[in-house]
């Protein structure tokens, strides 16, 4: 089953593409492929590839030039992301690359991406700090189809007083992007002149929170705001279980993926998640990709829908640009994102002219959703939300 690019728009594409060359356009893809963070690498992966493989197959790749993806498991190690970043650009000389799912990755690679003047769309990472570092720079290379904590957080919070909790307990790892989270929500709450009444801090790798648990407990807290990544946020549920705390538990999207939901179990039902994709029926293109994700892959839940929905969103805009710029020179691929000339039709949304020389976010507040864990299972909170989902939401101003 193919997603499909509508049918003018491939025809025009295949119309305009110069005669095809034997060499391959290479583009990177860095994610976490194995360990705790492997649920978002994946599924952005599948996502890339699903794209690729619906160009390639369809009007024959993009520039005269079947797409290859060089796939790199950067493990979630900041380290090894800022080698593997080095090592696309020099060594395999991609013309762009699509990826980074952590914050803290994201912070020692995107020097890379900006110094060899070499496109980086990320795909998944949602710390803030990620496009802000070199938005004053003359020519900015770093661009991103996620939702940014500066988006996510405020959300949360509203979604929490909307209920009546003030009292917030912050659970934050002290990864990168734990430390963006935390200072995102701490903004958050300060506009409402609010602060947190607990604020616990963790490693990656916990086993147990029950003392953080009873901190954030003692001091009063009627909600808890999660920042972490899938099993630790487990780790947390199943610690608030534990102490038979009746207690909101909300977080930012790693509540909605599998290695969540399936260890947090009984303790993950009514999580509430804030997320840009929720795999159900929704406007036909997403509908299409979920279908197309479940036979390609053979799965009949994605791990992480939102990564994958938003790497293959993040796939088709680099195609456009590159067909717009009639070119694989990085500089022309920036200048075509910042400038695309026609409506792209994603999975997420309909991108109209979703980046410009000052923006490089392409997602806005307004296509956040709120989820609830439901019977194992990510499900719209509120009613309206489901309906609404059968409507594109365009990017606000």
């Amino acid at each position: 089953m193919r997603i499909g690019l509508s049918i003018a728009a491939l025809l025009l594409a295949a119309a305009t593409l110069p005669a095809y060359a034997a060499d391959t356009l290479r583009i990177g893809v860095s994610c976490p492929f194995t360990g705790g963070s492997a649920d978002m690498g994946i599924s952005a992966r599948n996502g890339i590839r699903l794209a690729a493989e619906e160009i390639n197959t369809m009007i024959g790749g993009v520039a005269g030039r079947q797409i290859e993806l060089v796939e790199r498991d950067d493990q979630a190690d900041p380290a090894l992301g800022k080698k593997i970043a080095d090592e696309l650009i020099g060594k395999e000389k991609v013309a762009a690359t699509i990826g980074i799912c952590n914050t803290g990755v994201g912070q020692l690679s995107i020097d890379s991406y900006q110094n060899a003047k070499v496109p980086l769309i990320i795909a998944v990472s949602t710390g803030t700090p990620l496009t802000k570092k070199f938005a004053a720079a003359p020519e900015h290379y770093i661009f991103r189809v996620s939702p940014r904590e500066e988006l996510q957080a405020p959300f949360i919070v509203a979604e929490a007083l909307k209920r009546g909790l003030h009292k917030i307990a912050l659970f934050a790892d002290t990864t990168g992007y734990g430390d963006a989270g935390k200072a995102d929500v701490e903004k958050a709450l300060a506009a409402a002149k609010l602060a947190p009444v607990s604020v616990q801090r963790f490693a990656l790798g916990v086993k147990d929170l029950s003392e953080q648990v009873k901190e954030a407990r003692a001091a009063g807290a009627d909600a808890v705001i999660s920042y972490t990544v899938g099993p630790e946020a487990a780790v947390l549920a199943k610690s608030i279980e534990k102490q038979k705390w009746n207690v909101q538990l909300i977080g930012s999207w790693p509540l909605s993926w599998r290695n969540f939901i399936g260890p947090a179990g009984s303790a993950g039902e009514g999580a509430l998640v804030a997320v840009s994709f929720i795999q159900q029926a929704s406007f036909q293109r997403r509908n299409a990709f979920i279908a197309a994700y479940r036979q390609k892959y053979n799965t009949p839940l994605i791990p992480a829908p939102m990564a994958a929905a938003q790497g293959y969103d993040a796939m088709m805009l680099l195609f456009y640009a590159i067909h717009q710029a009639q070119s694989t020179e990085p500089a022309k691929i920036r200048a075509a994102l910042e400038n695309l000339e026609r409506p792209v039709a994603g999975v997420i949304t309909t991108y109209d002219h979703p980046f410009s020389k000052t923006d490089h976010d392409a997602l806005s507040a307004n296509m956040l959703v709120m989820g609830v864990v439901r019977k194992g299972q990510v499900d719209y909170a509120y009613k309206e939300d489901a309906q609404k989902s059968f409507i594109v939401q365009r990017k606000a101003p």
